[in-house]
C-alpha cells in the first residue's frame, strides 16, 4: 500500500527531474562558454542532476513521514512493553509446600525458601526488562498475575499467601500449571519468554507432557524441600522428589536445579534472563529512517552548488594579468619613450 509520503516523494522526484532536463537542454547551448573548448564539465558533475532528484525525493519523503508520525519523547533507560521479555513462573502452592524442611539449616518452610530463591533471581536479573506472570497450581491451575512490571506484587504472592485455599483438596497436578502457562504464552513473540517451575515434586504421568509454545526458549525447574528426609503430611511422607523434577526438566528441554540449600547459580540466572541484543539496524524504526533521509537529502541539495562552483570544471575564462613589467624597446634617439613604456608595463597609467 502506497502511503502519502511515498506519493509526495514520487511527485517531488518527477518535478525535479523535469526541471533538470530543461536545465540540461539550456546548458547545452552554452556549454563551450561555461566549460571551455571541450564543452563538457568534470565527469562527476554530470551526475549532479540525478543527485538533485535523489536529494529532493529523500528530503520530501523524510519530512512528510516525520509530519504524519505521532510525536515521540525519548527517555533514557526506559524499555517499552514491546521490547520486554516475559518471565513465566509456575508456582506449586500445594499444602506440602508449608512443610518446614527447607533452607541450609532446614528451618524454613518450602514456601519461604521459594520466596528467597525468587528474590535472589530478581536481585541478579535485569527485571526492568521483563514482564512477569505467575500461575499457581495445586489440583488445578489459576493465573495469579499476568505481565506485571511491579516486582513487589510478585514478591507478595510468594510471601506466605495462602493460595491453596482457592483450590479443592486432592493430588497436585503440575501439568495443569504448565498447560495454563503454555496457554498464556502462546500469543507471545517466539523466543521472548522464560519459564520457571517451582515445586517440591509430584508424581507425573509418563505421557501427556504439555507442549510449550515457541515463545518459551528457556526452562528452569527449581526444587525446594529436603530431598533425602521426608516430613509427615496427610498420612504419608513428603520430600522433594528430585528425580521427578529432573525428569520434567528433561522432557521440557530445560534445566533442573536443587534450590533447597543453594541459590540458583549466576550463570544459570544469566542464561534464563538473557536479553538478546538486537543489531542497530533491527532497532531502527520508520522515524529513524525518515530522519536519515531528511539529513541525506538536505546535505545533497545544500552541498551541490558550492561543489559545482569549485570543482565542476577546470575551465577558467579570462586573460591573466602579468605580474612583471612589460618592457617596450625604445626608439632610437628618444630615451624618454623607454621610461614611458616601463611605466605602462608596471601599471602606472
Amino acid at each position: 500500500m502506497v502511503m502519502l509520503p511515498e506519493l509526495i516523494a514520487t511527485a517531488a522526484a518527477l518535478v525535479v527531474a523535469a526541471a533538470e532536463l530543461l536545465h540540461a537542454r539550456r546548458c547545452r547551448r552554452l556549454a563551450r562558454l561555461a566549460f571551455g573548448p571541450a564543452g563538457r564539465p568534470e565527469a562527476w558533475a554530470r551526475s549532479a542532476g540525478a543527485a538533485r532528484v535523489i536529494g529532493a525525493a529523500l528530503l520530501s519523503w523524510g519530512l512528510a513521514t516525520l509530519m504524519i508520525l505521532p510525536p515521540k519523547v525519548r527517555r533514557a533507560e526506559q524499555v517499552s512493553d514491546d521490547e520486554r521479555r516475559h518471565l513465566m513462573i509456575v508456582y506449586d502452592v500445594s499444602p506440602s509446600m508449608r512443610l518446614v524442611d527447607a533452607g541450609p539449616d532446614r528451618g524454613q518452610s518450602r514456601r519461604q525458601r521459594a520466596a528467597d530463591v525468587i528474590g535472589s533471581i530478581f536481585k541478579r536479573a535485569p527485571m526492568d526488562q521483563f514482564l512477569v506472570s505467575v500461575v499457581a497450581c495445586y489440583t488445578g491451575s489459576k493465573p495469579v498475575v499476568e505481565d506485571t512490571i511491579d516486582m513487589d506484587v510478585v514478591r507478595n504472592i510468594f510471601d506466605e499467601l495462602p493460595m491453596d485455599h482457592a483450590f479443592t483438596s486432592g493430588e497436585t497436578d503440575l501439568f495443569s500449571g504448565l498447560e495454563e502457562a503454555a496457554r498464556i504464552a502462546h500469543p507471545w513473540v517466539p523466543r521472548t519468554a522464560s519459564l520457571v517451575l517451582l515445586s517440591d515434586g509430584d508424581t507425573v504421568p509418563a505421557s501427556g507432557m504439555p507442549t510449550l509454545p515457541a515463545s518459551i526458549d528457556q526452562v528452569l525447574v527449581l526444587g525446594v524441600g529436603d530431598p533425602r528426609n521426608g516430613s509427615f503430611i496427610n498420612g504419608g511422607q513428603s520430600r522433594q522428589d528430585a528425580g521427578m523434577l529432573r525428569q520434567i526438566a528433561a522432557r521440557l528441554g530445560g534445566t533442573y536445579h536443587d534450590a533447597n540449600e543453594n541459590h540458583v547459580p549466576s550463570d544459570l540466572v544469566a542464561r534464563l534472563t538473557l536479553v538478546p541484543e538486537a543489531s542497530p539496524f533491527e532497532r531502527l524504526t520508520r522515524r529513524e529512517y525518515a530522519l536519515m533521509a531528511t539529513a541525506t537529502g538536505a546535505s545533497i541539495l545544500s552541498l551541490l552548488p558550492p561543489l559545482l562552483h569549485r570543482a565542476g570544471t577546470r575551465w577558467r575564462p579570462g586573460v591573466p594579468v602579468p605580474d612583471r613589467p612589460v618592457r617596450v624597446p625604445p626608439p632610437r634617439g628618444d630615451p624618454s619613450r623607454s621610461r614611458i613604456g616601463d611605466a605602462v608595463g608596471s601599471g602606472r597609467r
